[in-house]
């Protein structure tokens, strides 16, 4: 299979977020509604998220856990030059791999940093586990790296976010998940019953309800997923058949 070929069987995904800043509450993670956006348009099921700190056992332990359940193992952050920074270490540890001092590294940090700039510190961030893939970051040069299904990039979301763009033609994708959502104008234990009815004859189509209170109003918004689009419009169809039923009042609305 080709590098961006469609898969017929489901792409799936984890992320890991690492460091003692997002469990502290200092930063505010600004990454993971972009991934888990960014997967879904390519056909790639974010499925699950952990967020783990600058332990190096700790991120073996979830690394290790996590790449034979999913397609793709993604983590952000841990890759800057400072003593904290043990992601790659934790990579190679959980592939049993050593870290080199990539040469291809050196030479893309070359292009931005004047020879005297390039510290002991700064020359960690070209420190790769033997035999991954750089993934190339034109921001600062300081890369990336891929190692079978597991993706290793920048904490910082305007790096993660071109280092996801470099690395996003390598990667296998599943068929685009489809939405289809309707505002309907009751409170959610109102329409529960007819969703569930829904969910049970519509199997392959995800059927989310997400109340909302506006003008002091209860309202709820049914989301519909589905990779099939023939099936999503017959549940959708089934959708607004229990509530012309039922009575409510409802509108198509645009999905999240």
């Amino acid at each position: 299979m080709t590098d961006m070929e469609q898969d017929s069987d489901p792409v799936t995904a984890a992320l890991v977020i690492i460091g003692e800043e997002i469990l502290s509450g200092r930063t505010t993670d600004a990454n993971t509604t972009y991934i888990a956006a960014y997967l879904t348009r390519a056909g790639i099921a974010l499925r699950e998220i952990r967020v783990v700190p600058d332990l190096e056992a700790e991120i073996v332990a979830a690394v290790n856990t996590l790449r034979p359940r999913f397609s793709y193992v993604f983590t952000t952050g841990g890759i800057g030059p400072t003593h904290d920074d043990v992601t790659t270490d934790a990579i190679a540890k959980a592939f049993e791999v050593a870290v080199v001092v990539d040469p291809d590294a050196v030479a893309a940090m070359r292009t931005h940093y004047a020879e005297d700039e390039l510290t002991p510190a700064r020359l960690r961030m070209a420190r790769i586990p033997q035999g991954a893939a750089l993934i190339d970051n034109p921001i600062s040069r300081a890369p990336g790296f891929m190692l079978e299904n597991v993706i290793v990039m920048a904490g910082v979301p305007r790096i993660m976010q071109v280092m996801l763009d470099a690395v996003a033609p390598r990667l296998r994708t599943g068929r685009p998940m489809l939405t289809r959502s309707v505002r309907i104008d009751v409170a959610e234990g109102d329409v529960a019953p007819g969703l569930a009815a829904l969910q049970a004859s519509h199997p392959e189509v995800q059927i989310g309800s997400y109340p909302f209170f506006e003008q002091r109003r209860l309202g709820t918004f049914a989301v519909l997923r589905s990779v099939d689009p023939a099936k999503l419009e017959q549940a959708l169809a089934g959708l607004w058949e229990v509530i012309h039923t039922e009575g409510f009042s409802a509108v198509a609305a645009e999905p999240d």
